[in-house]
């Protein structure tokens, strides 16, 4: 090992493995080299899926995760951490248990319920165990509208419903949550901006960027929170975290390379 090579930021994904390479621990794994850290995964599920839908899945056994994690952690420091896809409350447990076991830190969780596609990817019982295990050793939990409302129970119409959102979650054991508006501007009207809501604890930070007219949106919070736990990694704090991931993620939807017949992954 050359000592003057500096060491790169470990980051470790466990998420899904979409084989069309538009989401999941792939989009994860480009996200964090984007930021210069080294990606690791433990893949949760094998979809089977492209641009144009989810059709199906082979959902990995607790035993197996545990037997992908234990030897990453085993060998290399974590530096953040992200979660997307985890199909059963088995897979929850055992990922809540090895970062709770390891002290693990930078924790972003991704509560992926469903596709883009509208395929979903998690049953009622296994939310709830994400709710209780992982949220509380969340450094951030990043819903977007849709799973917002499905995690709160509450219809979001308008920017006093996502705090109210927020502070359900809160009380589910969130500490910061980022509430994902780009379904709020594409179906309530916010506009052509893109306003994402950071809430650090009990207060609201309102982050706009452009919003785009665009089927370019497979792979969107995966990525997004990806960044998020790179940028952690390498030492931004939370705010600025996801003010850097939200504009990275912008610029990979203006440049997506339309490919597939469906929704085209974006440019990372």
């Amino acid at each position: 090992m050359n000592p003057e090579v500096k060491k790169q930021p470990v980051c470790l994904s466990i998420a899904g493995l979409d084989p069309s390479g538009g989401a999941g621990i792939i989009a994860d794994i480009k996200a964090f080299r984007a930021f210069g850290c080294f990606g690791t995964a433990a893949v949760t599920s094998i979809t089977f899926q492209n641009t144009q839908g989810v059709f199906g899945a082979v959902h990995q056994t607790a035993e197996s995760v545990r037997g992908q994690i234990r030897p990453v952690l085993d060998d290399m420091p974590i530096a953040a951490v992200k979660t997307g896809m985890l199909p059963t409350r088995e897979v929850i447990s055992e990922t809540a248990r090895s970062i709770a076991e390891n002290k693990l830190k930078n924790i972003i969780v991704d509560p992926v319920v469903r596709s883009t596609s509208g395929f979903d990817l998690i049953d009622d019982l296994a939310l709830r165990s994400l709710i209780d295990e992982l949220f509380p050793l969340a450094d951030l939990v990043t819903p977007n509208i849709p799973e917002a409302e499905r995690i709160a129970g509450i219809a979001i119409h308008t920017e006093s419903d996502v705090a109210d959102a927020a502070a359900v979650m809160r009380a589910m054991g969130a500490t910061n949550i980022l509430i994902k508006g780009g379904h709020f501007g594409e179906k309530r009207g916010v506009g052509r901006i893109a306003r994402d809501f950071l809430f650090v604890g009990e207060t609201l930070h309102c982050l706009d960027g452009e919003y785009f007219e665009t089927t370019a949106t497979h792979g969107t919070g995966c990525t997004l929170a990806a960044a998020i736990a790179a940028n952690l990694a390498i030492g931004n704090d939370l705010a600025e975290a996801v003010a850097v991931a939200k504009r990275f993620v912008a610029e990979a939807i203006r440049t997506a390379p339309n490919l597939g017949r469906g929704n085209s992954p974006i440019n990372i």
